[in-house]
């Protein structure tokens, strides 16, 4: 069967395509995976076919090992199909695109004279990256003129300076990033690499001052879940289009992405203005907090309780006659009103995370959602229940129930295979998570097996292990009574189930 090439798109596909290919290079993309190719990429593609956006994409890889997808993009010309597949407003959707928008892909580590002539290309304004939380960081490494620069940051450095010279620090000739990482303050954090890297080098002030006020570095929060290659469905696929793609990718229908930067800059990237969830705003912090609260506290919640009850993916809980009505209501009447939010805001959000949840096409394992539970809960669950407790109020049930849970599903023993645990029904579970945490939580677990304590005592020792929680959670006795109270209902749960 053929491969996806220009040749095989429909008379608009290959219109769109030959578009495409005669457009400047505006964006210079950091990044060959699945993710940028299912949310940037996609967005570009959705404002071109407006007549909004009209440059096109060059696509390189933060790391060497890249190379074999860089290479299929190249044989493909650029091109792949993107499924969209899902749930909207509750209903069943699948959507189908070749995606056109990148006119060059390239390997920086074997054709480094390209990322150069990139560097002082007056196209390009936009560079967009994502190469993981480990790729934007600072390593130190030495500069060698006409050799590759390993780390993304250093070759940001070494593409602004070779801008700086060829244009005479004309701040006209500035870049806007868009860094996608799931780090906080990624645009800072990139900034700051590329200083730190400026003055390693030698760098003049006069070019340190041109990044810091000549260039922008935008923070941004992304959320799309890209499940990439869907392996079960591809060949019956390539049987209907006539086709194969190496590249193939599918996404859910949600998407989203917050761009700390004024809504003017809607005019130089046309997203918002293509009818996407993007948002230029003040401040992503409101942003950050509701995901984090509700889509990520949801899912922790969920995850000791449902592993605990011998279930193993975010669907079977939301469709779980019990549980998904469980959490549902935890999020609306316990997370949603301890958040300093728009509440019906919070509720139209949550709703879209509730359809994520449920997308028929996405396996979320609750054993991969539970590594390192104890410092999402901190993050996650905590201030929710404390924004109660703290006031003197009732401690919020659910969520005190998930607590439980947590703690329950935390009731381990080191083997030689690591720290496992035991279900209510008696099956055996790996925990991980940080080895100190884990350690001080069997440790508690082990001074209450010889039936001596309470659960009021257990539950008080497991509370007060400030080195765990990050403070003493025993001095909140409403809080201590009501997890007791539950984790002697998880106990008799056990004793049941075995």
């Amino acid at each position: 069967m053929a491969i996806l090439q220009s040749g095989l798109l429909s008379d608009e596909d290959l219109a769109r395509f030959k578009e495409t290919q005669s457009s400047p290079v505006t964006v210079l993309q950091v990044g060959e995976g699945n993710f940028l190719r299912g949310f940037a990429d996609w967005m570009l593609q959705e404002s071109r076919k407006q007549g909004l956006f009209r440059g096109s994409v060059a696509v390189t890889q933060p790391r060497p090992s890249g190379r074999p997808k860089i290479e299929k993009l190249a044989e493909q010309e650029g091109l792949y199909t993107l499924v969209i597949r899902g749930l909207e407003n509750g209903q069943p959707v699948e959507r189908k695109e070749v995606v056109s928008v990148i006119g060059d892909a390239f390997d920086p580590y074997s054709d480094w004279a390209r990322w150069e002539r990139y560097a002082v290309s007056p196209d390009l304004k936009f560079v967009v990256s994502n190469t993981t939380e480990a790729g934007l960081a600072y390593k130190p490494e030495p500069l060698a003129e006409g050799r590759p620069i390993q780390s993304f940051p250093g070759k940001i450095a070494y593409l602004l300076h070779k801008r700086y010279e060829a244009f005479g620090g004309d701040p006209e000739k500035g870049l806007l990033f868009l860094p996608c990482e799931l780090l906080e303050r990624n645009g800072d954090e990139l900034k700051a690499c590329v200083l730190r890297y400026s003055e390693d080098w030698g760098y003049s002030a006069a070019f340190r001052e041109w990044v810091e006020n000549g260039n922008r570095f935008l923070n941004s929060l992304v959320d799309r879940i890209v499940t990439g290659y869907p392996s079960e469905q591809a060949e019956g696929w390539f049987e209907d289009w006539g086709y194969e793609d190496r590249l193939l990718n599918s996404a859910e229908p949600y998407h989203f992405w917050a761009i700390e930067g004024e809504p003017e800059l809607d005019e130089l990237l046309p997203l918002r203005k293509a009818g996407l969830n993007v948002h230029w705003v003040r401040d992503l912090k409101p942003f950050q907090l509701r995901k984090v609260r509700i889509l990520n506290g949801a899912h922790t919640l969920m995850t000791p309780l449902s592993i605990l009850q011998g279930l193993d993916q975010v669907r079977e809980v939301m469709e779980h006659p019990e549980l998904g009505p469980f959490i549902r209501l935890a999020v609306e009447e316990e997370i949603i009103p301890s958040l300093p939010l728009d509440r019906e805001e919070l509720n139209r959000y949550a709703s879209e995370v509730y359809d994520r949840f449920l997308n028929p096409f996405i396996r979320h394992r609750l054993q991969d959602i539970a590594m390192n539970s104890v410092s999402k809960f901190k993050v996650r669950l905590l201030p929710s229940i404390l924004h109660y407790v703290e006031r003197g109020e009732r401690p919020p049930v659910r969520l005190v129930s998930g607590f439980a849970a947590l703690l329950r599903y935390y009731k381990v023993r080191q083997t030689e295979n690591g720290y496992e645990g035991t279900d209510l029904r008696g099956q055996v579970y790996a925990v991980r998570d940080d080895a100190a945490a884990l350690a001080a939580l069997a440790e508690e677990w082990a001074a209450a097996s010889d039936g001596r304590k309470t659960s009021a005592e257990t539950a008080a020792s497991l509370l007060a292990r400030a080195d765990v929680w990050g403070q003493d959670l025993s001095v909140h006795a409403t809080l201590t009574e009501a997890v007791a109270a539950e984790l002697e209902v998880l106990e008799g749960e056990a004793v049941r189930g075995q």
